[in-house]
């Protein structure tokens, strides 16, 4: 199936892995890549060292192109831009919106520039500073997300600017892509699907977890780190919505303080990036803090094991899924889907 996102960056089929922290990395990506869709490297939680290494052992796996996510206000980005144009990665993505210097230092290098946004500003001030295309999240989507709903936003972002969209937020199979299609979008993207497959390094009891949710069992809520966040409802997020300040404070501490151990980070670097995160809002100490670590929250689930005291981000589409299928069998499963629905929808 081609559209403008598959001419433009060079994939079988308009699918993209998003970079989730954690969870998209170089097995994640190679066999999405190898599927024939677009997959994405997750570098926030790598040094820059192991980012090399990471788009290396990709490169070993796959000759398809591939992606890497980026912290567009990391301190570092710099030196990942250049191990990205050094390695001759064709992709770069962001969670935030890049600046339009990194943008055209990026398109200088011949690195195409897909940012993700979750506004139609936000859209028509990245296509304006020259980004090649845009991941627009839905309401629907896991990890820190906005309010409406992506059938309400996706129309508007693709009215509003004339580079291939790409759709995200509630997209599991198919027939979303098909829909996604419909309202003009170029593709579709996932992270929660993608995570919930066998060639996900996420432990199994995580998996589990996930595969026993309902759709009630997704919630959003500000107690992690202030900001609107989508993830699975646990016992963690229970006790951060019903702990008082100064009890909040003290698990914030002492989780700042198991995460500066592990990444050698200085507690004024973890209290800049806290209120780097703030974007603006009006939070405690300990939601500064928990902004700090949330890289650690959610390691402890996607890397640990620990359902008990880790983050699980996640989109509203685990309470629909339950199987584990390749990223192989997954592509081919949601373009045979769609081809499909395609033809009842020729023939009727």
């Amino acid at each position: 199936m081609e559209t403008a996102l598959t001419r433009l960056v060079g994939v079988r089929h308009p699918i993209v892995q998003t970079g989730m922290g954690w969870v998209a990395g170089p097995r994640l990506v190679s066999a999405t890549a190898n599927a024939g869709a677009l997959g994405i490297l997750a570098s926030a939680t790598m040094t820059v060292d192991r980012l090399r290494e990471a788009i290396r052992e990709v490169r070993s796996r796959t000759d398809a192109p591939f992606g890497v996510n980026l912290r567009a206000d990391a301190a570092d980005a710099g030196d990942r831009v250049r191990v990205m144009v050094d390695e001759g990665v064709r992709v770069a993505s962001f969670a935030l919106a890049p600046s339009p210097e990194l943008i055209a230092e990026l398109k200088d290098a011949g690195v195409l520039v897909i940012p993700s946004i979750g506004a139609r500003r936000h859209a028509e001030k990245v296509a304006a500073w020259g980004a090649d295309a845009v991941i627009v999240q839905g309401g629907e989507g896991g990890g820190h997300t906005g309010e409406v709903a992506t059938t309400v936003l996706l129309p508007q972002v693709v009215d509003a600017v004339d580079i291939p969209v790409v759709a995200a937020g509630g997209f599991f199979d198919g027939r979303g892509l098909v829909a996604a299609l419909a309202y003009g979008a170029a593709g579709v993207a996932m992270g929660t699907r993608f995570l919930l497959t066998s060639d996900s390094t996420v432990p199994d009891a995580v998996k589990a977890r996930y595969l026993a949710a309902t759709v009630r069992d997704v919630t959003v809520t500000r107690a992690v780190d202030g900001l609107p966040h989508r993830m699975l409802r646990t016992d963690l997020v229970d006790a951060l919505e019903h702990a008082g300040r100064t009890r909040a404070l003290l698990q914030a501490l002492r989780r700042a303080a198991g995460y500066r151990k592990l990444s050698g980070t200085s507690w004024r670097r973890m209290l800049q990036d806290g209120r780097a995160l703030r974007h603006g809002k009006d939070l405690t100490w300990s939601q500064v803090l928990l902004a700090a670590n949330t890289p650690m929250l959610l390691k402890a689930s996607m890397v640990d094991g620990r359902t008990d005291l880790g983050v699980m981000a996640s989109g509203q589409v685990a309470g629909v899924i339950d199987d584990l299928p390749t990223c192989t069998e997954l592509v081919e499963r949601i373009m045979k889907e769609a081809e499909e629905v395609r033809e009842r929808l020729r023939y009727g």
